[in-house]
């Protein structure tokens, strides 16, 4: 058989899955330690609290009621509420907490993105000034030291914060479970090690702080079904790099059925290939003419889900190439089988570290019997999401269960001194 025309194809494709491969291993390894940073900052920072919700009767009470006692003068911030398009009370249960509240209503504009560029717009109209903006999900609880570790990221003279992405209900289903497990291993082996070693990771959606001269000098404008990741690539371009605070913790509600986390999975893909299209362009130009490895490393970031399907592809060839063989196998040439050993061992021994290091509660162990379903659901999520990227509409998830911040394990990760307010 000639391979030459299928070389031409497998050769590279090969060569791209050792890169990343490596790239990966190397993040898994900086990941799994966090330098410790006991630093008294004093609270200093003003905060505008901003919490987009639509539909959010059932959860905004408990945010909002947790937002008030933080362990932070509560002077030095605001805690304010879109309710955005809402056909329930979530406006009334808000204001009855104690946040201010903004209306919107535009059935053009629909989506996080709009609502969080019109509160900004909102808030810079206000005779208040504040230092950073921070934004939660309705769905969300916060660990009381929120704000004091985003005070002391500031301090440091960062300007693009994500916080430590949580789970309010790790425990609820298996599917809850994995999710929750998903968000630890990309905060330790992604988040973590990225901030470790020096170079930008990207925000989250939710648990975000960003100081406010940052929206105003470069603007928002993010209104893709991803606008964390599109401003994110959009600051980097200008060389602002996002930073991690790994002991500012909010804790996320995990979908509970398998087809709420499909189709948050499916909008998240939809919008990380929308947004890959536009900004990759982007960042190989002012990488290169800048030549900051940071902005380049911003590629890698966006094109997860590129090399996600094509691992998929590259299996599947693999399958038919030991049957018949029909291309050059490379893969131990580039690397040894000892070194693809190490990686194959790596890739199931981190995950218990990270699961062991945040001490996790005894049912997560059996739900981690059940991860590589949840991983391998990806392929064809991301599969939809690629063939269904321009379609931006707004897939919103319903919550339905409340949980106070006392029925929430207060985890934490490791260096935190303050003491919680009781």
């Amino acid at each position: 058989m000639n391979y030459v025309w299928f070389d031409l194809v497998m050769i590279p494709i090969q060569v791209i899955i050792v890169f990343y491969t490596l790239y990966y291993f190397v993040l898994m390894v900086c990941g799994m330690w966090h330098k410790s940073d006991t630093t008294e900052c004093p609270p200093k920072h003003s905060f505008a609290i901003i919490v987009c919700a639509h539909n959010e009767s059932a959860v905004i009470g408990q945010l909002v009621n947790n937002l008030q006692v933080l362990d932070y003068p509560r002077h030095l911030y605001d805690i304010f509420v879109v309710a955005d398009n809402c056909k329930d009370n979530t406006a009334q249960i808000a204001r009855e907490a104690g946040a201010e509240v903004y209306e919107r209503f535009n059935t053009d504009e629909v989506g996080k993105g709009y609502a969080m560029g019109w509160m900004f717009d909102t808030v810079f109209a206000m005779e208040r000034n504040y230092d950073a903006f921070v934004i939660f999900d309705a769905d969300n609880l916060v660990h009381p030291h929120f704000l004091y570790e985003m005070n002391r990221h500031l301090e440091k003279g960062e300007s693009v914060i994500q916080g430590y992405l949580n789970a309010k209900n790790p425990t609820d289903t298996w599917v809850a479970g994995t999710f929750a497990i998903a968000f630890w291993m990309v905060n330790h082996m992604w988040h973590l090690a990225k901030y470790n070693l020096g170079l930008s990771t990207a925000l989250g959606g939710t648990g975000m702080c960003i100081r406010t001269n940052i929206i105003r000098d470069y603007g928002w404008s993010c209104n893709s079904l991803t606008e964390d990741m599109e401003f994110s690539l959009k600051l980097l371009i200008h060389g602002v790099k996002t930073t991690w605070a790994h002991n500012a913790i909010v804790y996320d509600e995990k979908p509970l059925t398998f087809m709420q986390s499909w189709n948050q999975r499916k909008r998240w893909a939809q919008g990380h290939f929308d947004t890959g299209e536009r900004y990759i362009p982007k960042l190989f130009v002012q990488g290169i003419k800048k030549g900051k490895w940071t902005i380049l490393d911003g590629i890698v970031q966006i094109t997860q889900p590129y090399f996600l399907l094509l691992s998929a592809f590259y299996i599947i060839m693999t399958y038919i190439n030991g049957i018949v063989p029909f291309y050059t196998n490379i893969i131990y040439q580039i690397l040894p089988v000892q070194v693809w050993q190490i990686i194959g061992v790596g890739q199931y021994l981190f995950p218990l570290i990270v699961l062991a290091q945040i001490k996790v509660p005894p049912k997560v162990w059996f739900y981690y019997l059940l991860y590589p379903l949840f991983i391998y659901s990806w392929v064809p999520v991301t599969f939809l999401g690629y063939l269904n990227r321009h379609d931006k509409v707004w897939s919103h998830t319903q919550h339905t269960r409340g949980v106070a911040l006392g029925e929430v394990k207060l985890t934490r990760m490791g260096d935190t001194t303050r003491k919680t307010k009781e």
